[in-house]
């Protein structure tokens, strides 16, 4: 099955990449449909986020607890090889640490080590040896949540080791604001940032808190998706921050995903851009999902990484960015849990071939791989779908 991909429904925020030529080219994918292999007959819980090691064997974290009484399912880290062939799995609880209560982060660091988070009554980030030794936890559940500690969390969603400083980047979170990175050994507390690099308030709440504890409501007063000002930057604090990954040349991409875009940084944490992500998005009961977009973001394999891919969550779709110059390439996904269809699309990864593995949590449970098959001319900017507003600015229909 081949995905046809549509340009519709992305505005890109900042002037960082103002006056570049369009990209001309996109990649194209194709589902493979028999991957992976479950074996045992067991059943996959939610799938929250995919990893991919030096080997290019494919890490899955799920939920057990999420599958129903009676049915059999597996360790939540589970390994596949190219093929879709089971090879391993770990995961639970175990002497020396805190195993999440909702797991929702996996990651690979460049010396094979393991690092996992979740997002349940889950303040701490968990590193393993790649066979499921525990070597050491960062934070934990029993404190004040705050932005302004630097020993734990408030529901981190995802790590990223960056090799050049030995450094872990933790997303934090669906509670915090932030970006925090510390030292990926000792575990010492090095620096964090909010949105365009500010300092990270405790205030506003968060949309994910308030919607867990039932406080979340429609605002009749909110601005109109159509009514958005292209000048605009967005809400000076992250909403939801729900992965973080880092290219090749040393830049640090963020998912905001209640705040529905990605924003760009050094890794000193100096904003550089953000890309808005279907924006025109409201929350539950106006037609969109839960209202949040910017779910997990993940690069094309080549060396330079030419290509951005989005997950948008509420929309479900992935987006196709030129990663140069943020321009929107296509986009491919529509709502269902059919074959190529995604239903509360959550994280993403590619490996050293450039096939995509998009994972779904909520009723999707499943972890789809997108086999990358080279490139295809892409769209003008100009073609009917889109409208030009401004040399720094961009709308496309819904």
């Amino acid at each position: 099955m081949t995905i046809a991909l549509l340009a519709l429904g992305v505005y890109i925020g900042g002037n960082a990449h103002a006056g570049a030529t369009p990209a001309r080219q996109m990649p194209k994918f194709r589902l493979d449909p028999t991957w992976p292999t479950i074996p045992n007959g067991w059943t996959l819980g939610q799938v929250s986020d995919v990893a991919v090691d030096s080997q290019d064997h494919i890490w899955i974290l799920h939920r057990p607890r999420t599958v129903k009484a009676g049915v059999s399912t597996g360790p939540p880290v589970m390994v596949f090889d190219q093929d879709g062939k089971y090879i391993r799995g770990w995961g639970g609880k175990g002497e020396g640490y805190n195993w999440p209560q909702s797991e929702h982060g996996i990651s690979i660091d460049y010396k094979g080590n393991v690092w996992i988070c979740g997002n349940g009554r889950d303040d701490q980030i968990l590193k393993f040896t790649n066979d499921g030794k525990f070597i050491m936890q960062l934070g934990q559940n029993d404190h004040k949540k705050t932005n302004e500690d630097t020993e734990a969390f408030w529901m981190p969603t995802d790590t990223v080791v960056y090799q050049k400083t030995n450094e872990v980047f933790v997303s934090d979170g669906y509670g915090n604001k932030r970006i925090i990175v510390f030292d990926a050994d000792t575990g010492q507390f090095k620096r964090m940032w909010g949105a365009f690099g500010n300092v990270p308030s405790d205030s506003p709440e968060p949309s994910i808190v308030a919607e867990m504890s039932g406080r979340r409501v429609p605002t009749p007063n909110r601005t109109l998706a159509t009514r958005f000002d292209p000048k605009d930057p967005g809400p000076p604090q992250f909403d939801t921050v729900h992965d973080v990954k880092i290219s090749k040349d040393g830049l640090v991409y963020v998912a905001d995903r209640a705040g529905r875009r990605v924003q760009i940084f050094t890794i000193d944490g100096k904003y550089v851009a953000q890309v808005w992500v279907d924006r025109w998005c409201e929350q539950a009961g106006e037609g969109c999902g839960n209202g949040q977009t910017a779910a997990s973001v993940a690069f094309s394999a080549d060396p330079g990484q030419r290509f951005l891919y989005v997950a948008s969550r509420s929309p479900a779709r992935v987006w196709v960015f030129d990663r140069k110059t943020l321009e929107p390439l296509e986009s491919f996904g529509r709502p269902g849990i059919g074959p190529g269809e995604f239903d509360a699309l959550h994280e993403m990864a590619t490996d050293s071939h450039g096939n995509l593995y998009v994972t779904e949590v909520e009723d999707g449970r499943r972890v789809q791989r997108f086999s990358f098959d080279g490139l295809i001319s892409a769209p003008p900017v100009s073609s009917p779908a889109t409208v030009v507003v401004n040399k720094n600015s961009y709308f496309g229909d819904r």
